[in-house]
């Protein structure tokens, strides 16, 4: 039996080590902002290429604690994608901004950097490019609008944490690059966390102290803030998983390899892969038409298949009244929606599980 992802199994695989980590931390007695998260910031911060690395509650607040940091709110506008899992939306959202929508590329299913130009109005205060299923956005040129612009760039890099454009790692390209470690993302915890990159040691501190109600070291405030801590524990686990994240990406690049050699069937589109970057496969996911049917067929074979995403974010209600979508016009995002597959794509599944998977797939005809 296969899953579309399987959190469990990282677990296993690194079993021993995530559970003398967590017995340390117990052992510690220090449960909020300890040692472990201070040594995953500086360990994440490094890997990323980034000055500094701030941990928060999840990707949302990542992303959320980010606008707030750039003074972006009520009145403001923020470009981003609706071919993305809910939490970014919520983000701007929470903020107080609007989120202006742009169509993605149809190839690579980020965001279109030549429709940025045309949504830019004299509100909008922030870029937020996706890096979805894994791979980087045309960073070079959303950079150079937003340059151009005086706009400011925040990397969701939720579903890529490992990823490259043109050897630089995500999420130091951008002003900020906001990460999740949900359970089951590339780098992910057992539970609930996120993180805030940053060259910028202004924009750090102000998020270090948002994150515990506007505390300073002193505990005194200068403005509101919330609760949104990395949980010690959760870092503890990190810090252990964080050691294995490059060789877990490259396992799950030989299964995309594999799945791109084998899979052959005229109803299915494999995904494309943009040059110069390091696509991380977060997810595998393809066009297929009779999608539905493909699922049934697999599930039949104990193989279970996900569906990332068949509401773009912009349709579901409590969202679709928040966000403004210039032309009224999204082909490209809605055309996916009826069509996108996600094939089982984690480290441990192993390559004859693929090549099986693979087989499986050509079988099926209509």
């Amino acid at each position: 039996m296969v899953f579309a992802s399987y959190p469990l199994s990282q677990f296993k695989s690194h079993r021993k080590e995530i559970l003398e980590s967590i017995k340390n931390t117990l052992d510690s007695g220090n449960y909020i902002l300890g040692n472990q998260v201070s040594l995953f910031e500086k360990n994440f911060a490094k890997y990323c290429d980034a000055k500094y690395a701030v941990g928060v509650n999840s990707g949302t607040d990542a992303i959320l604690l980010s606008l707030k940091a750039l003074n972006i709110g009520p009145g403001d506008e923020v470009i981003t994608v609706s071919h993305t899992a809910l939490a970014t939306l919520s983000a701007i959202i929470s903020s107080g901004a609007t989120p202006v929508i742009v169509d993605i590329e149809k190839t690579f299913f980020t965001m279109d950097p030549i429709l940025i130009k045309k949504a830019i109005s004299k509100r909008t205060k922030a870029i937020i490019p996706v890096h979805i299923y894994g791979q980087a956005c045309n960073m070079k040129e959303i950079m150079k609008i937003a340059n151009n612009n005086n706009i400011f760039v925040i990397e969701d890099c939720a579903q890529a944490t490992g990823a490259e454009y043109n050897g630089k790692k995500i999420g130091s390209i951008g002003h900020i690059g906001a990460f999740s470690f949900y359970p089951t993302k590339n780098l992910g915890a057992i539970g609930d966390g996120g993180m805030v990159v940053t060259k910028n040691k202004k924009i750090a501190n102000r998020i270090a102290q948002s994150r515990q109600f506007g505390w300073d070291d002193s505990r005194n405030t200068i403005e509101p803030g919330q609760s949104s801590r990395l949980d010690e524990i959760q870092a503890a686990i990190l810090n252990v998983k964080l050691k294995y994240l490059s060789k877990d990406n490259n396992k799950r690049i030989r299964i995309a390899n594999t799945y791109e050699s084998l899979i052959n069937n005229k109803f299915i589109e494999l995904p494309k892969q943009r040059k110069n970057i390091k696509h991380v496969h977060h997810l595998y996911v393809v066009l297929a038409e009779h999608r539905d049917e493909f699922i049934s067929r697999l599930k039949k074979d104990n193989i279970f298949c996900g569906i990332h995403y068949p509401v773009p974010g912009h349709l579901h209600g409590g969202y679709d009244k928040y966000c403004k979508i210039p032309n009224n016009n999204l082909p490209v995002t809605n055309y996916l929606a009826s069509r996108v597959l996600t094939l089982p794509m984690y480290p441990e599944l192993k390559l004859q599980e693929a090549k099986k998977i693979s087989l499986k797939i050509n079988n099926i005809s209509f």
